[in-house]
């Protein structure tokens, strides 16, 4: 999964001369704000401020947000995924906007990633994110995985909304994620728009049409998608080193090849892939197949920087191998397709599904009426002290307006575009409702379900279990889990909660020791501005016993506190 995969595919691209067919962009990253359209505040906040000797503190060894040794808190990995992110979002703004047909992020699709959880090498969802923005322009966006792993992350995202259909082609039976049965359709106004067709172990190119191509065409018939993502997960080529199908270089474009014809907007993302240079080769061959030049390039590779990498043929091309294809063996993959097409078929009937739209503003109404100010002006020492001091006031009344809603709750109970990532405008789906991940409950038997937390990983295939806190999500850095009511909170109080244990009753007791002095503990800055924003013990040690019984005279000895 390492950057150096789009990397060579870059090369390899440039070296058959496909970008001067291309507008290749490079976006801004993306925003932790923007982020937060879909994964939770506290999630995105770890993320920014874990490194790797910090990782297990901040994560309860290895207990949450990232669970397990398949997410390691790496150097930069903000930035990688800041990056990521912001090429799908980029992506997603040009086929709205109408400035390109299709658009290309290879360093996209990292498809595993949850609401409050990495999962799979993917830390952030970049997928839903650019989905959620096209939302803001299409009202419906058909969403295809064909990685050699189920699509659990986005499938979760759009469960229970008739906006999204996800249809993912995946292996299953005892790998990773363990998800993604043909019993698992949606629920709720989702109930049917979620297509799974699992596949067994060696499956090749004509098993695969086969499939793809009746289930795919139904979708188009019955859902009428504005517009496509496709996942182009290369895990799933033949060779690879943590996938188990076997489909060749052309099997896997051909995917690209059906939807291109169809004319809808589409995204092509990155996703799986082990073996690099089969990685590279897929993607470049794809890169081609959106522009429209399969047929025109030559398949033995032009000089490149990393041309010694695909010895020893030096081909552009991914043959199968001598793997057994089971799903003809043993006669499945007819009962899959039949099970899939029926339940396009009870869709049939009804009108494809609608909301109603409104033109979407493109800046803020502030930038457009030119009120925005250069973030680069010089701000005096007076503007700095009144913005502070808003901030405090702001951030006093967001508190108290939360804890009254948290009491309350708990009494209730052909244009190609291609993005050259190694950078998207930030902008936050703000004019729609944020689409709740939570895990569906239908499972395969045999598996656990998620309320139980225990995860598998990807690396070994193996089962292993996540302690549940006594008291819920209160083992997360940032407090409870937010309820429906509560207002979000950006800001936060620089206390240390965890001992040197690192031990859940620890960090309660922590918390219960310092209510006395801090109010509600974490978030209180009502007691952090009487002190002048310091902590308790600097106002123990320079003589403050009664800190609680200071007031200030007036609003500027406040500011320049």
């Amino acid at each position: 999964m390492k950057p150096h995969r789009m990397r060579i595919t870059h090369e390899l691209a440039t070296a058959y001369g496909m970008l001067d067919k291309m507008h290749v962009l490079r976006p801004k990253r993306a925003t932790p704000e923007a982020m937060t359209a879909f994964h939770t505040d506290e999630y995105v906040q770890f993320l920014h401020s874990v490194t790797p000797e910090t990782a297990d503190k901040l994560t309860g060894q290895k207990t949450r947000f990232l669970v397990g040794d398949d997410n390691p808190a790496f150097e930069g990995v903000f930035e990688f995924c800041s990056i990521s992110a912001g090429g799908s979002i980029g992506a997603a703004e040009r086929i709205a906007s109408g400035a390109a047909d299709i658009a290309i992020n290879w360093a996209g699709g990292l498809h595993h990633a949850k609401k409050r959880e990495a999962a799979g090498f993917c830390y952030i969802n970049d997928i839903v994110l650019g989905i959620l923005e096209l939302l803001r322009t299409y009202p419906r966006v058909l969403y295809i995985d064909i990685d050699c792993h189920h699509g659990d992350g986005v499938e979760e995202a759009f469960y229970t909304t008739d906006r999204v259909m996800t249809c993912s082609f995946h292996k299953f039976g005892e790998f990773f994620p363990g998800t993604g049965t043909q019993e698992d359709t949606g629920t709720g106004k989702g109930k049917g728009y979620s297509v799974n067709v699992p596949l067994k172990d060696g499956i090749q190119d004509e098993s695969f049409k086969s499939v793809f191509d009746p289930v795919i065409s139904k979708i188009l018939e019955v859902f009428q998608p504005s517009a496509v993502v496709l996942q182009c997960g290369a895990d799933s080529l033949a060779g690879d080193k943590l996938g188990c199908l076997n489909l060749t270089m052309q099997g896997h474009a051909h995917c690209v090849q059906f939807l291109r014809k169809s004319n809808i907007p589409l995204i092509l993302l990155g996703g799986g892939g082990y073996t690099v240079k089969n990685v590279a080769r897929a993607w470049t061959y794809e890169t081609a197949c959106a522009i429209g030049i399969e047929n025109e390039i030559d398949l033995n590779m032009p000089w490149s920087q990393y041309f010694e990498w695909f010895g020893p043929t030096y081909r552009l091309e991914v043959p199968e191998n001598n793997m057994e294809d089971m799903n003809v063996k043993e006669g499945t993959l007819d009962h899959v397709r039949t099970t899939a097409l029926a339940q396009l078929q009870q869709l049939a009937s009804r009108c494809a599904p609608s909301v109603q739209m409104q033109d979407v503003p493109r800046t803020s109404l502030g930038g457009h009426l030119g009120f925005k100010r250069d973030k680069r002006e010089h701000r005096d020492e007076l503007d700095e002290r009144l913005a502070q001091h808003t901030r405090y006031l702001y951030d006093l009344q967001e508190s108290e307006s939360e804890s009254e809603d948290t009491e309350s709750s708990d009494s209730d109970a052909s244009s190609v575009s291609f993005v050259n990532n190694w950078r998207r405008a930030p902008h936050r789906a703000n004019s729609l409702p944020r689409i709740l991940s939570g895990r569906h409950s239908s499972n395969p038997p045999g598996h656990i379900s998620a309320s139980e937390r225990r995860r598998m990983s990807i690396v070994t295939g193996k089962y292993f279990d996540i302690p549940i806190h006594e008291s819920g999500y209160n083992h997360y850095e940032y407090g409870a889990a937010p309820t429906k009511s509560s207002k979000r909170i950006f800001f936060q109080s620089g206390l240390d909660i965890y001992n040197d244990d690192n031990d859940f009753e620890g960090i309660i007791n922590a918390r219960t020791s310092v209510s006395n002095g801090f109010g509600n503990g974490i978030h209180d800055l009502h007691g952090l501005m009487e002190r002048g924003g310091r902590s308790l013990n600097e106002n123990l040690e320079d003589g403050d016993d009664e800190v609680e019984g200071e007031e200030y005279e007036d609003d500027a000895a406040m500011s320049d506190s």
